[in-house]
């Protein structure tokens, strides 16, 4: 089956212009969390600041095989271990548009073991994964596509810290993994961390800057071939995401989610971002600690096609949550608020403040055609047209008009089409 990321990446590389918007779901946390990774049951509490009471790791497959039978997503980024599991042993992506992803390597910064102190230190490159088990599941995969059964996609992680020793290893790791990626056919996106402890700090009005100059200066050298399909980033404020893609619109920049924050948190960040040229958002714990997962993704994509504003998306994912007898984890009010907290791993907080969205954007995003999939509340069916006792404007292919709706209507929209009305 054709993947979407595939579609929508030759769409962005054709058109400066192109709408098209990859979502993924970093189901990798067991590679920095351990048992803490897979959250709690009670959807009530967040697992980020909780003891005991985990999920296990069968439940957490199971929540990655809703996700993907869902079929809103891009990618699925994995483990490798979750990745044979799902990827090679049970088929999971062979009758999906999603494509499955591994976490390729795993520098020290994300190692967050309950009182551990890594996290502080310099972040140091290493790998657990090795590329050949991603693949398909052995050390020295066959030649032909047949055994090749895995995921050949990755997620490769830097971290600069600004002193030049330790950014050398840093840049000496990615190179070794570029050769190898290279040579075996396999792809890679590239997140480039914000600095976890800085040798010499760098000031907060230079540090997209920073950011942007380390992803050209390291891609400059690199040819076609061993460059990353897109980028994961830190969202930096509408300066710096503009200054990326004015600069290379081949870069495709994405932005990480960081931790859980408010729902507004999640649903601002993706809207702004997307409005100053972001191509890719992939959220994790925003997601994994959401009260139901599978609205909570359906409502990123309604935002990412421009099917719907923040605050409406807000507003009706209360209204989904009530309707399935879930008791959200704050007021309506409460998870109205923009607190948007770009958290490291280690738990260090740099706050990216919000400015308003260009008009010229956000008139695109409220007329954009309601064309993506819109799957029921519980995860199952499909379609683009509207409930059909609702009184909606609608195109002439019966399809519903967002551009003619008002917010009010918008709400009432989604709360029908979910079976809340």
């Amino acid at each position: 089956m054709e993947k979407s990321l595939d579609k929508k990446l030759a769409e962005i590389h054709a058109d400066p212009n192109s709408k098209a918007f990859i979502l993924a779901d970093a189901k990798d946390a067991d590679m920095a969390f351990g048992i803490r990774a897979t959250g709690r049951p009670d959807a009530a509490r967040s697992p980020e600041h909780a003891d005991g009471g985990y999920r296990s790791i069968e439940e957490y497959r199971e929540q990655i095989r809703a996700n993907v039978a869902q079929g809103l997503l891009d990618i699925m980024l994995m483990s490798v271990s979750n990745n044979e599991i799902l990827t090679i042993n049970d088929r999971l992506f062979d009758n999906s548009a999603i494509t499955p992803a591994v976490r390729a390597n795993d520098t020290t910064d994300i190692h967050s073991a309950r009182g551990s102190t890594y996290g502080k230190q310099p972040a140091l490159p290493f790998r657990t994964a090795l590329l050949d088990h991603a693949l398909c599941g052995r050390l020295a995969c066959e030649e032909g596509a047949a055994e090749r059964r895995g995921a050949d996609l990755g997620l490769y992680s830097i971290t600069f810290n600004n002193d030049v020793h330790l950014d050398q290893r840093t840049l000496e790791g990615y190179r070794q993994f570029r050769v190898e990626a290279e040579s075996k056919g396999f792809r890679h996106f590239l997140e480039v961390f914000d600095p976890n402890a800085p040798i010499t700090p760098i000031p907060d009005e230079l540090l997209g800057g920073f950011i942007n100059d380390q992803i050209v200066r390291t891609l400059a050298g690199v040819a076609s071939p061993g460059r990353p399909i897109f980028l994961k980033i830190v969202y930096h404020g509408p300066k710096f995401m503009e200054e990326l893609t004015n600069y290379d619109r081949h870069l495709v920049p994405g932005i990480l989610g960081g931790a859980s924050g408010t729902t507004y948190d999640a649903f601002k960040l993706l809207a702004e971002a997307k409005a100053h040229g972001a191509k890719a958002a992939l959220f994790g714990r925003k997601i994994n600690n959401a009260e139901h997962q599978l609205s909570f993704i359906q409502f990123l994509r309604y935002i990412a096609d421009g099917q719907a504003s923040p605050e409406e998306a807000v507003r009706a994912y209360h209204g989904v949550l009530q309707g399935l007898g879930l008791r959200p984890q704050r007021t309506l009010e409460e998870d109205m608020q923009l607190t948007n907290p770009a958290v490291s791993y280690s738990g260090s907080t740099r706050v990216t403040s919000f400015s308003p969205a260009k008009k010229t954007a956000k008139r695109q995003a409220t007329a954009a055609p309601a064309s993506s999939s819109v799957p029921s509340g519980q995860g199952s069916g499909r379609g683009d047209s509207a409930p059909k006792d609702a009184k909606f404007p609608t195109k002439p292919d019966g399809s519903p008009d967002f551009s003619k709706m008002s917010s009010q209507q918008r709400v009432e929209y989604h709360r029908q089409r979910l079976g809340m009305a």
